[in-house]
């Protein structure tokens, strides 16, 4: 490649960080990485009702957190700056009084009524709304008549008619627009604010931007901004359209399938490498079977061509399932730290614990960790240590304790912990070995009753491991509660 890459990632400040954006600056990110080039972050906040810094700061934040940094842009700078498109206004406006010097655009003195009448009258009409034209050959004593009423004009490119634009995108092949059907647009509003469809243009050029991935939403922006291309003379960037993603029953990503916030992402104790990796499969596919993946291992696989045409399914199985594996692959202190805010709000820990106290939690939390998809799940996962009140998950599990062999392989098992010198895994696995030998049973026969009479439950970790963290005499009085709950004697 003779020219360096460069992308970018140009989020409006208008609201939470949704996972849709975080999807299009990790495939930005990737191919930048993959291609040794740029990642630029620029902010468009010319929205002046809706942009806010705290939306900012979030949006900036979770790039950070998913390890997603740019190389130049808001806080970092550059040689291509200022990156707030607000700050830019100066710039845009010497390109539109070249594009009026050259009548490449004129003032339209239309009001809000009058285009929203004009509108309805071509949707009753069965006509796809554009602009008439109405302003674009007035006279000067039109425009100077228009201006005495206190009108405030905002600017119109004049669209050629009967053009074919092509839009060469890299996901979808050549897509073809009619010029016809876009009419006259806005490019700066009657307050003097650039539109998206203009500035993004001149930013991108200035920026020496080479690809444009984005959204498959803005596709149909695309021919509007080829247009402004063609009238400033400007070099166009490759661009891709990456698909939408729709939740499992195939509708639009909303709220109902599941957070669709970064933010709410973090909050419930998911980690970045998860997250990461699940929006990377979201409309990309590896060349191996491989799903779980590191970023590093993503940056060398990615290319845009294993990126699909077709929607992408959000689906939260497949995100919880993706970030367990994650979880497991943590040491066991990168685990506590990621357990230990859901912890202490539970009220199992206050942060403060030291000594034989601090060991313990780190023993029973570490119990969690094959068992949970996200940080926010391990309380119910450890809540057994904490409380000897026992309820049964179901009639299934309650139906366990009702066979004969029951007492006996209780009482065996107990009087074997009792008199255990040291409660450790290994020794009172070899309590269980004992018993089931002594007493020429199955072990499903032995194991599957003491779960159940401890927990319960019949799944869950290792009995080997949750007997010395509840230790030999909490354990009995676990045993003997869930017995006298079931009518058992023992």
């Amino acid at each position: 490649m003779d020219k360096e890459m460069r992308v970018r990632f140009a989020p409006s400040p208008t609201g939470p960080f949704h996972i849709g954006g975080a999807r299009s600056a990790l495939f930005n990110w990737l191919l930048a990485r993959k291609m040794g080039g740029k990642f630029v972050l620029r902010i468009e906040d010319t929205d002046r009702k809706r942009s806010t810094p705290e939306s900012e700061e979030n949006i900036k934040s979770a790039l950070k957190w998913l390890g997603i940094t740019w190389d130049e842009g808001v806080d970092v700078g550059g040689p291509y700056g200022p990156y707030h498109q607000m700050e830019r206004l100066g710039i845009y406006k010497k390109y539109t009084d070249r594009l009026l010097a050259e009548g490449k655009a004129y003032y339209c003195y239309c009001t809000p009524e009058e285009l929203e009448a004009e509108r309805q009258a071509e949707l009753k009409a069965g006509e796809m709304p554009r602009y008439s034209g109405k302003c674009r050959n007035l006279t000067e004593e039109q425009r100077k008549q228009y201006e005495a009423e206190g009108r405030k004009p905002s600017i119109r490119l004049r669209v050629p008619a009967d053009e074919k634009i092509v839009v060469h995108d890299m996901v979808r092949g050549d897509v073809e627009f009619d010029s016809n059907g876009i009419g006259d647009f806005v490019i700066v509003k009657s307050d003097g604010i650039p539109t998206y469809n203009y500035a993004v243009v001149i930013d991108d050029y200035l920026m020496h931007i080479t690809h444009v991935i984005r959204a498959e939403e803005h596709l149909s922006n695309t021919p509007r901004q080829l247009l402004v291309y063609e009238a400033l003379g400007f070099e166009k960037p490759v661009f891709g359209h990456i698909s939408l993603i729709l939740g499992t029953d195939h509708t639009k990503m909303s709220k109902r399938h599941g957070a669709t916030s970064v933010q709410a992402y973090r909050d419930q104790g998911y980690l970045p490498e998860g997250i990461d990796n699940f929006l990377a499969l979201l409309g990309w596919a590896p060349e191996g079977e491989e799903e779980i993946f590191t970023m590093e291992e993503a940056c060398r696989e990615f290319s845009m061509d294993r990126v699909a045409k077709n929607p992408a399914v959000f689906d939260i199985k497949k995100l919880n399932w993706i970030n367990g594996q994650h979880i497991r692959r943590l040491t066991p202190e990168a685990f506590f730290e990621l357990a230990k805010p859901f912890m202490i709000r539970a009220g199992y820990m206050t942060g403060s614990e030291t000594g034989e106290k601090l060991a313990w939690l780190e023993r029973v939390v570490a119990t969690a960790q094959t068992q949970v998809d996200y940080g926010a799940q391990v309380p119910e996962k450890v809540a057994m240590y904490f409380t000897d009140e026992v309820e049964f998950e179901n009639d299934e599990a309650r139906a366990v304790l009702s066979a004969e062999t029951v007492p006996l392989v209780l009482r065996s098992l107990l009087a074997e912990f009792k008199a255990l010198p040291e409660v450790t895994h290994d020794s009172v696995k070899g309590c269980f070995k004992k018993v089931q030998k002594a007493n020429k049973l199955k072990g499903q026969q032995v194991y599957m009753p003491f779960r159940v009479a401890l927990t319960g439950n019949q799944h869950g970790p290792e009995l080997a491991e949750m007997i010395p963290l509840l230790g030999v005499d909490r354990t009995e009085k676990r045993i003997l509660s869930t017995l006298k709950k079931a009518g058992i004697a023992l």
